[in-house]
C-alpha cells in the first residue's frame, strides 16, 4: 500500500513509541518523514531505518524555534510539506493538589504548546499543497483519569483548538483531525510484566480485548487521516482504542 506516495510528513516524538511507529508506517507506504525528537540516539537509529525516506531533527517540542526549523528541512530535504502530526507529549502523574507549577508548564509546554508552534510554524507549507494535521487526544482526559490533570487538561486543549483550526483552515483545505490511541507502549509492557492480573482486567474491560500495537494499530489510523482516503473529514476525534470509548 503505498497510499502516501510523494507525501512529506513531520512527525513530533517520531523516533520511538508510538511516534517511532508512525513514523515506520508512513514511509512504508510512501512518505518521507521528518522525525523530530529529543532523543538523538533513537533519532539516529530510526534514520538508518530508511536513510533515504527518514531525516532526524534533535530538538525540544516545546520551543518554537524547533518547529521552525522542522518546516525548513522538510522543504530543503524533501522539497515541500503535506502533513504534521502533533505526537508528542510528556507529563508528570500526581494528584492534582500537588501539581506544581512545573509540571504545568511541562505537560503545556511539550502538549498545547508544542502543538500550537508546529501547526503555526507547518500552515505556509500545509496551504501550498492542502495538507492535513493530525494531533493527538487522549481517552484519560475524556475520562478525566486520576493523577492525569495537567496531560488532561492539555489534551483537552489540543481537541479545542483543532477544532477551531478545522473550521478556519477548512478555506485553504487543509485538514485537521485528532486520534486518541490506546496503545501497548514500552510504558505499559513494563506495567503488563510487573502488574499481569491488573493489566489483564484492564484489557478484559477493552471491547476488542487488548491494548493496541502501536505500528499495526494506530500508526495505520493517523496514515488514514494524513492520505486523500479521509479527504472530506476533518474537526473528528478518532479513538483508536479498541472500543473502549465511544465517543457521541
Amino acid at each position: 500500500m503505498k497510499n502516501l506516495k510523494d507525501q512529506v510528513v513531520i512527525v513530533t516524538g517520531g523516533a520511538a513509541g508510538i511516534g517511532g511507529a508512525i513514523t515506520t508506517v508512513l514511509t512504508q507506504r510512501g512518505a518521507s518523514v521528518v522525525a523530530v525528537d529529543i532523543n538523538e540516539a533513537a533519532g539516529k537509529e530510526k534514520v538508518q531505518e530508511n536513510p533515504d525516506k527518514i531525516a532526524f531533527l534533535k530538538g525540544d517540542v516545546s520551543k518554537e524555534s524547533v518547529a521552525k526549523e522542522a518546516v525548513k528541512m522538510a522543504v530543503s530535504k524533501f522539497g515541500k510539506l503535506n502533513g504534521l502530526v502533533n505526537n508528542a507529549h510528556a507529563s508528570k502523574q500526581k494528584p492534582l493538589i500537588d501539581l506544581t507549577e512545573e509540571d504545568w508548564s511541562l505537560s503545556f509546554g511539550t502538549g498545547f504548546n508544542a502543538t500550537l508552534h508546529f501547526m503555526k510554524a507547518a500552515y505556509p507549507e500545509l496551504k501550498k499543497s492542502k495538507g492535513s494535521v493530525v494531533n493527538f487526544g487522549s481517552g484519560a482526559a475524556l475520562n478525566g483519569q486520576e493523577g492525569q490533570a495537567s496531560y488532561a487538561a492539555a489534551k483537552e486543549a489540543i481537541r479545542g483548538l483543532s477544532r477551531v483550526a478545522a473550521n478556519e483552515w477548512g478555506k485553504d483545505k487543509i485538514r485537521v483531525n485528532v486520534v486518541c490511541p490506546l496503545a501497548l507502549t514500552e510504558g505499559v509492557a513494563k506495567w503488563k510484566e510487573s502488574s499481569t492480573v491488573q493489566y489483564n482486567q484492564v484489557a478484559g474491560q477493552i471491547p476488542l480485548s487488548h491494548f493496541g500495537n502501536p505500528q499495526k494499530d494506530i500508526a495505520p489510523v493517523v496514515a488514514f487521516l494524513l492520505s486523500d482516503d479521509s479527504q472530506y473529514m476533518t474537526g473528528q476525534t478518532l479513538m483508536a482504542d479498541g472500543g473502549d470509548i465511544k465517543l457521541r
